[in-house]
């Protein structure tokens, strides 16, 4: 039996990442990005334009028997927003009807953005979801196109995240950096590795006969008060000062459980900020 093929759309960190860790699976992997000169080593590219309607002139003509959808705006305004999530999605389901390509499932990276909760409540899978924002909101009609293309689905929505050349938290405590510690505003968060690792995961489980469900997030063992992980970071960075009168708030506080994708046997390479930033910090030194 041949390994199974997947295309992914968007393959930029995570899906480069998502790549490498299947690769000593055997998996037979196709890299859909503008640039594909950046693609890691076997992965067969695809050059092409999620924005763009025209299907990519090299796309895969073969079976496909997975299709990870994991792109990214490249404008953080609203029609940045439905272009990558909505657009991209409804056009790359198209390409895989043109040459009459019937994945086994569909995995659409979606985030943690559908969720509205504002004061600490635990938050999973069942969930309402009440986007306060456009992001959000967006993403919602995108699951909802991933959900409703005829193909088996699933929904994975990441949580914040961090990892090599994602160093914006450690950036803003060196220089000072400060955040309100009551109410405890719960930040959720991921490591890149991990992030991929859960994708590449559940693509595993299924291609094993195994029943996904139609949603999971990701997101580590440990939520936790960015003010304990502020604290924490000052520690190990030893800084000693920041502005105390410019303590600054974010909105929104939710605490998201991973208990769903962890059924699955999935195992975070970094179950909580601890882990993840140490080993973040160390290679930042």
């Amino acid at each position: 039996m041949s390994a199974p093929s997947v295309l992914i759309a968007g393959c930029g960190d995570i899906g480069s990442r998502l790549a490498r860790q299947l690769q000593p699976h055997g998996w037979l992997i196709y890299g859909l990005r503008r640039n594909i000169a950046h693609l890691p080593e076997g992965v067969r590219g695809v050059a092409g334009n999620l924005f763009d309607a025209q299907i990519p002139a090299d796309w895969p003509t073969g079976s496909i028997d997975y299709l990870v959808y994991c792109a990214t705006p490249t404008e953080r305004d609203e029609a940045g927003y439905r272009a990558a999530y909505v657009d991209g999605l409804r056009h790359a389901l198209d390409w895989l009807q043109q040459n009459g390509q019937k994945p086994r499932r569909v995995i659409f990276v979606s985030s943690s953005s559908v969720y509205g909760q504002q004061h600490g409540e635990w938050t999973d899978e069942t969930s309402v979801t009440t986007p306060g924002g456009f992001s959000g909101q967006i993403m919602l009609e995108a699951e909802q196109t991933a959900l409703n293309s005829g193909l088996p689905a699933s929904i994975v929505r990441l949580t914040g995240i961090y990892g090599p050349g994602r160093s914006d938290l450690s950036n803003r405590v060196r220089q000072g950096y400060s955040v309100a510690s009551e109410p405890p505003l719960y930040a959720n968060r991921i490591h890149a590795d991990d992030a991929a690792g859960l994708l590449a995961w559940l693509l595993l489980v299924d291609a094993k006969g195994e029943v996904l469900e139609d949603t999971y997030i990701g997101v580590d063992d440990e939520p936790a008060p960015l003010a304990e992980v502020v604290d924490w970071m000052r520690k190990r960075l030893n800084v000693t000062q920041w502005a105390e009168n410019s303590t600054l708030r974010r909105t929104g506080s939710k605490r998201c459980s991973n208990a769903r994708a962890r059924a699955t046997g999935w195992v975070p390479q970094y179950p909580s900020y601890r882990e993840g930033y140490a080993a973040l910090l160390s290679v930042d030194a």
